[in-house]
């Protein structure tokens, strides 16, 4: 039956983690990814309903030598070309899209499309942040995010009532990998929260930084490497014969398998998301491990070996999200509908699934206009958890960029000397100062008589 929600705005979100294979581009067009959605928001009304915001987040987007170097503008120039044109040529209706803003971090980039009936044009106070969280701060590991506003003074023809000014902010994120990791993961997040800072919202009077809660709906994207952590002696243990491909082809059994999911068990202590929720993540296959070029093919070692430390197969790839008027009380239950939460198994270049979801925002607070202007509300929190700006964020982030430019043009400069191999660069480096240096000895006339 179809259902009438116009006056509430239609979120989608797509996040891949490209194994390093965006610098030689797409080997297909984004259709099979973007354009599901668009077809799925058919129920929403009589008119199919193109997305009035559309959130991309990549996550190793392009070989690290290259990430950490910052040499990834062409290669983010020539994803938002394809992306806005897929988006465009998609629309039900062919709605043009605009960018509002883009941003990345090594391998870690987030692009966010406005449609330009509905938001792009309307949009304000647009600000980039990033922040790395592997060894020493580096952007190997981290997060990009953006925020806007969504101002709230423009009714409809004839009515009362006024949209209270909405702030939105979407992080992409790349955490920790291998099963065993879980506590560097939490601490990733928690490191995220704290570094990852933009300006005082401009109603506050407070001059400090503001953390990535204080918004009016939060979406949290990308590879967040959280693994299946089966015991042993549970019946639901597989042997090194099972076909694991097969076995989550039955949904009730990808439904016991969640419980055993760390992000969802993390989640339910309270650890780390809090007061965020998240689709039902069961209803597709894990996201990771395939075989690459396959479309249903998890790879060989996990089949062998389903309790493999490093590389387990899982539901690694998610989005969870939270808006102004949720309970910081009800895990399960949100003001936002997900319509659509799944995996896209036709991309093959990557070991991972892209993944896409398409999100109904709640309708705007309309309060009477006879009251005061009213600031855009923020996130509710668990009365447990209180999120601090880390007062060491920005030396952080600086350190981690310094040692990421040093290490990655090292690395380019390896790589170019081993004509694509660093570690034949490493050996040609060795020989030619050992020839510089045998030159040098038989230039001074050998070595000095002693």
């Amino acid at each position: 039956m179809a259902h009438n929600h116009a006056d509430r705005l239609l979120v989608q979100i797509a996040s891949y983690n490209t194994n390093l294979q965006g610098v030689l581009g797409l080997p297909q067009d984004l259709v099979d990814w973007l354009s599901p959605t668009l077809q799925v928001s058919s129920f929403l009304s009589k008119e199919r309903r193109a997305p009035d915001i559309v959130a991309v987040g990549f996550q190793e987007l392009l070989p690290l030598h290259l990430g950490l170097s910052g040499f990834s503008k062409s290669v983010i120039e020539d994803r938002n070309a394809l992306i806005l044109s897929q988006i465009e040529a998609n629309a039900p209706n062919k709605e043009p899209y605009s960018l509002i803003a883009k941003v990345v971090n090594a391998g870690v980039a987030l692009l966010v499309y406005g449609r330009d009936d509905t938001i792009a044009r309307t949009v304000c106070d647009v600000q980039t942040q990033w922040t790395g969280s592997g060894p020493m701060y580096m952007g190997n590991k981290g997060a990009v995010g953006v925020r806007f506003r969504m101002p709230g003074d423009g009714g409809g023809v004839g009515e009362t009532f006024t949209q209270v000014s909405m702030i939105c902010l979407f992080v992409c994120a790349h955490l920790t990998a291998h099963k065993e990791k879980l506590a560097t993961r939490l601490a990733d997040y928690k490191h995220i929260v704290g570094s990852l800072l933009f300006p005082p919202v401009a109603s506050e009077e407070s001059s400090a930084l503001s953390t990535i809660y204080e918004t009016s709906h939060l979406f949290f994207l990308g590879d967040l490497n959280f693994r299946l952590d089966i015991p042993p002696l549970h019946p639901l243990a597989f042997s090194k014969n099972m076909d694991f491909a097969r076995v989550l082809d039955d949904e009730k059994t990808r439904e016991q398998l969640k419980e055993f999911d760390q992000l969802l068990i993390e989640r339910r202590k309270g650890t780390i998301f809090q007061g965020l929720h998240e689709g039902e993540f069961w209803k597709f296959k894990c996201s990771y491990k395939y075989v690459l070029g396959e479309v249903d093919k998890y790879s060989p070692e996990l089949l062998l070996n389903f309790y493999s430390p490093k590389r387990g197969p899982s539901w690694t790839d998610r989005v969870l999200y939270a808006t102004y008027s949720d309970s910081a009380d009800t895990l399960e239950q949100s003001n936002i509908t997900n319509i659509l939460y799944t995996a896209i198994p036709a991309y093959t270049t990557s070991d991972h699934k892209p993944i896409v979801c398409m999100l109904l925002l709640p309708s705007p607070l309309r309060p009477a206009l006879a009251e005061a202007p009213t600031k855009p509300p923020m996130l509710r929190l668990p009365s447990t958890y209180s999120p601090t700006p880390d007062p060491f964020a920005t030396a952080k982030k600086y350190t981690g960029r310094a040692l990421d430019r040093v290490i990655g043009i090292c690395w380019y400069v390896l790589v170019i000397l081993g004509a694509g191999s660093w570690a034949m660069g490493i050996f040609n480096f060795l020989v030619g100062v050992g020839a510089w240096t045998w030159w040098k000895v038989k230039e001074s006339g050998g070595p000095p008589v002693v």
